[in-house]
């Protein structure tokens, strides 16, 4: 038994906290569907914010992240621009404003106000549907079986066993601890909402952040700067790079140069080169339908919505890396030896549960273990409230009872966030067979995404036919491609997949109609988006000589810039606060707070002030003749 009786504790008032709070919150949700899955776009942008954050410190993002560090050291803060995390920029400059302006419950209802409800307008409405739904099965279904290994190293089966009236086989221990925690996050969601899963992800922030800040302690006041640097290679310590990694292990641990061999990012400048390219344009595309959009959808207003996304940044980073920083420092110290011994056998994911059980003390354990529960709870619970608003919104009261009344609308909610629940985890226990599969077509769906959604914010001609035609195509090439470019990264290949889907955009719009008119100037004048939107724009000039077009392309993307630079020195800060790079923080520190102000005057103050209420004029009566 790895935990003590205190841990267990605090554990247990955790996951009993979150069901109180699901049952406290279930009245105000259940009001109608923006209650239940928009919060009634009551909630405050800090909030969400938060809840946003929280979902984003997952234990598998965390694991992998340490593992980067341990090897890349410094270096290792570039690598996550491969998702790209660099989006929560782009969101927080403009595309949040844009998003919400819609006034719209899903993603797929958002593109109905872009592509009409013609064929075309269908077309591309069930494509993002199809995405939206995959996607969110892809990852419940797996993810459910990580959360179970996590827990297995902390509690085992040997321990839990002797109360239960029945016996486990090894390998089915991680499928029960699972279930059981993906049925207390399921209960508060479908109980609450997105109400309750704001408020369980602020308390489950919290706990992160507490744990963070001890675990980065306890490295500090163990781990000698001068021991440290003498355990890894030069350039550790360093964000800067050459052409290459220039980073030798061989007199530390011969088997992490094999490691940096198989994961393909050398040579480094080129590999960076890419992240930049395609983040760049994934990060135009726009956010995914998941709970990312959800959360923005949420927000009282276009302005909230901008502010919302920069507080993701602006909270999350520093506690995380501050977690990163100390269990590596803690793991290099400390676990060499072990690393040298098991020789290239060793997996270096399991840095994290090791250095957990190695450092950190009863009571604390508890916490930070309830944290990463926390953390996988969050995103669970928010991936299973997106997938059910696409069922209910976009297919039941589409296409099936459009007529639903509002306990008809709540009751399907309930009833299909639970079956999404059950059919995720009847696939998740033949995880093993259909894993890769579903991560190829997982992937195969993000390649086909970024063209279509990157053109549909920029290019007025481009319709709802390009739109499907450029996701079919783009999901099509994503299949094929790894079985043409084997032992290859996708990121490599992208420009390719991205060329493939691009042309699938073009032909199937230019080969059909133009969508209707008044989809266009509706669209224009409430978005009111910056790109190729000439005539367009003239047609809403003609009738509103007042309407202004949107000027602020080259601010936008100055103030982006910015903000990358403005969120890389928010991962760079922590890291050199736990290995005591004096140099290093100040200079970051300096870079931080010139980027702050900068944002502060050039965006933050310059954010779109909320349309005033203007009250109904009462219509008086007509005087008598």
């Amino acid at each position: 038994m790895q935990l003590e009786l205190l841990d267990l504790i605090i554990i247990g008032l955790y996951l009993l906290s979150t069901v109180v709070i699901g049952i406290y919150l279930k009245k105000q949700a259940s009001k109608n569907m923006e209650s239940y899955f928009l919060g009634g776009n009551s909630l405050p942008w800090y909030m969400l914010g938060l809840s946003n954050a929280s979902g984003m410190f997952d234990i598998s993002g965390t694991m992998w992240m340490v593992y980067l560090c341990f090897v890349y050291g410094l270096k290792s803060v570039w690598i996550p621009w491969l998702w790209p995390v660099f989006n929560q920029v782009f969101l927080m400059i403009y595309l949040s404003i844009w998003l919400r302006r819609s006034n719209v419950l899903t993603g797929a209802e958002w593109i109905r106000t872009r592509f009409g409800d013609g064929t075309g307008g269908k077309l591309s409405h069930m494509i993002v549907v199809f995405f939206a739904i995959l996607s969110c099965l892809g990852f419940l279904s797996y993810g459910f079986i990580g959360i179970g290994k996590f827990i297995e190293i902390f509690i085992p089966w040997s321990y839990v066993g002797q109360f239960m009236p029945f016996d486990l086989a090894p390998e089915q221990v991680p499928y029960v601890y699972g279930i059981l925690f993906t049925t207390i996050a399921t209960f508060y969601v479908v109980m609450g909402g997105m109400l309750s899963i704001v408020w369980t992800d602020v308390l489950q922030f919290g706990i992160m952040t507490v744990s963070a800040i001890v675990i980065a302690g306890i490295a500090m006041t163990q781990v000698d700067s001068n021991t440290l640097m003498a355990m890894v290679p030069e350039g550790w310590d360093s964000p800067l790079f050459s052409y290459d990694l220039d980073m030798d292990w061989s007199a530390y641990i011969p088997s992490v140069n094999d490691k940096i061999g198989n994961d393909g990012f050398t040579p480094f400048s080129i590999f960076f080169m890419m992240m930049l390219f395609k983040g760049f344009f994934a990060s135009m595309a726009g956010p995914a339908p998941n709970f990312d959009m959800q959360k923005i959808l949420s927000t009282k207003s276009p302005k909230e919505a901008a502010k919302m996304s920069g507080f993701v940044s602006a909270v999350m980073f520093l506690p995380r890396y501050l977690m990163i920083g100390g269990f590596t420092i803690l793991a290099v110290v400390y676990f060499s030896g072990d690393i040298n011994q098991a020789g290239t056998g060793f997996d270096f994911e399991n840095i994290l549960p090791m250095a957990i059980k190695e450092f950190v003390p009863s009571g604390l354990m508890g916490l930070l273990l309830a944290g990463l529960l926390a953390a996988f709870m969050s995103t669970f619970a928010s991936t299973v409230n997106a997938a059910p608003a696409y069922l209910v919104n976009d297919i039941y009261l589409r296409y099936i009872n459009p007529k639903a009344s509002g306990k008809l609308q709540m009751r399907a909610s309930y009833i299909i966030s639970a079956a999404v629940v059950v059919i995720s985890t009847i696939i998740g226990l033949y995880v093993e067979n259909i894993n890769s599969v579903l991560q190829w077509i997982v992937s195969a769906l993000y390649g086909g995404y970024i063209a279509a959604n990157f053109l549909k914010w920029h290019w007025w001609r481009f319709n709802g036919h390009g739109f499907f035609w450029g996701m079919a195509a783009g999901i099509a090439a994503s299949m094929i491609f790894p079985l043409v470019f084997k032992q290859t990264l996708e990121l490599y290949y992208f420009p390719l997949l991205f060329l493939v889907s691009l042309v699938g955009c073009v032909a199937g719009t230019l080969l059909t109609p133009a969508t209707e008119e008044k989809t266009l100037v509706n669209f224009y004048k409430t978005v009111k988006p910056w790109g190729f939107w000439g005539p367009i724009k003239k047609k809403v000039m003609a009738t509103d000589p007042t309407f202004e077009g949107n000027k602020d392309f080259k601010k936008d993307m100055f103030n982006v810039v910015t903000g990358i630079v403005w969120q890389a020195t928010l991962t760079l800060l922590p890291l050199y606060i736990v290995i005591k790079e004096e140099m290093g923080i100040l200079s970051t520190a300096a870079v931080l707070i010139i980027t702050t102000l900068i944002l502060k005057k050039n965006w933050y103050d310059k954010l779109p002030e909320d349309p005033k209420k203007v009250p109904e004029k009462v219509q008086e009566p007509a005087l008598a003749e």
